[in-house]
Order: C-alpha cells, then structure tokens, then sequence
C-alpha cells in the first residue's frame, strides 16, 4: 500500500464505517420510529438484538429518545457520528476541509435534531450531509487509494448492518459486488476467497455466519 500507513489506512477505513453505520442506522431507525410508538410490544428490543448493541434502555421512550441522540451512550447513533468526526480530524489534510464540513454540519443537524420538534425530519438533513460528505470526498480527495480505503470501510460497514437487518439476499450480494470492486483499488490485504464465501452464506440464508465472516477478512 505505496506511501500510506497503516495508521492512516485504519483511520480512513473506520471514518467510512462510520460515516455508513450512521447512514443506516438513521435510515431503519427512521422506518421504525412511528410503529415503535404505537405498538404495544417493545420491538426495540429485537433492534438492539440485531445490531449487537447491549438494552440498557428503561422502556420503549427511552429507546426512542437515547438511541439517537444521547452523547452519553457509546453505541447511540450520535456517539458514532461523533467517531466519524473525530477520524475526520485527523485525516483533513488527507480529505479537505470541505470534506470535513459536511461531517460538522452533520453533528450540527444531529443535535439540532435532539431539541426539535420532529426529530425524523432532523435525521433527514443528518443523511442530506453524509450524502454530500461522500460527494465532495471523490472531488475533493486525489488519491484513489484514499478514496478507496474510506468507500471500502463504508461498503463492509453496510454490508454488515444489512446482513444484521435481515435484508434480502439479492440486496446484500449486490453490495458484496461493490465491495469487491472497491477493494481491490485500496492495496488492503485481503482474503479473496472470503468473498466468495461470504456470496455462498448469504445465498444460502446464513447470515449470522455471514456477519462473522465480514469482520475478519480484511487487514487494516
């Protein structure tokens, strides 16, 4: 991987994991929300279940006002939009202070979000931002390999969560195809035949597998 270390790469990889792991989580947090708040079930449970996450949440409203917004919480989406911000710093000489703005802009959004009256309507300008976060890193960012290292953590962040959503099959394998395409421009060490294994489980409906199997195959 010519003239990036290993330091460098792992924080590009992580400011596109995270930047993703926010797009998604806001996106099916979003799907949820008015049916979690007129259910009589408490279907969060089965949310944080799905992402991995620990239910340390007192009830339903709790869930729905924390998960989101609380700072406090190391797996809320903020606290994760928060991770995204902190790489971003680190890496403005590498993506451009106009690259780095849309991430603020996006923390700005989340909190304004908090305080709003319609939260929804809030999360949607956070994912306004995270689009045009990755718009002005492909103009913005030269280096190809850059670029690439941050859409590779963005394209395994994404397959990841859809397999944990239980997304359907010909979804997922078409984002394995972006990650494949993506990867091979990083100079990442990667296990190619993990690829075609992870093609294999997700055919066959084996997603708990699958989701292993993504975390380790590449070497950042």
């Amino acid at each position: 991987m010519s003239r990036i270390t290993t330091e460098r790469a792992n924080e590009l990889f992580w400011l596109g994991r995270y930047a993703e792991r926010v797009y998604t989580t806001v996106n099916e947090f979003s799907k949820g929300f008015d049916r979690m708040i007129d259910e009589t079930s408490d279907s969060y449970r089965e949310y944080c279940k799905r992402v991995s996450i620990p239910d340390v949440y007192e009830d339903k409203a709790d869930f729905l006002r924390s998960y989101p917004f609380d700072d406090t919480n190391p797996d809320s989406i903020i606290s994760n939009l928060i991770r995204a911000y902190d790489n971003a710093i680190v890496l403005r000489d590498d993506i451009g202070s106009s690259t780095l703005s849309y991430i603020q802009l996006a923390v700005y959004d989340m909190r304004k979000a908090a305080i709003g009256n319609a939260p929804l309507v809030g999360l949607l300008k956070v994912t306004d931002d995270l689009y045009a976060f990755w718009g002005c890193l492909d103009d913005s960012v030269a280096s190809q390999s850059e670029r690439s290292i941050v859409k590779t953590g963005r394209r395994v962040e994404r397959v990841d969560l859809y397999l944990r959503f239980g997304m359907p099959a010909e979804v997922i394998q078409h984002e394995i195809n972006r990650l494949e395409n993506r990867i091979r421009l990083t100079g990442l060490k990667y296990d190619d035949e993990s690829i075609t294994d992870l093609r294999v489980l997700v055919s066959k409906g084996s997603y708990p597998d699958a989701v292993r199997l993504v975390e380790s195959f590449i070497d950042v």
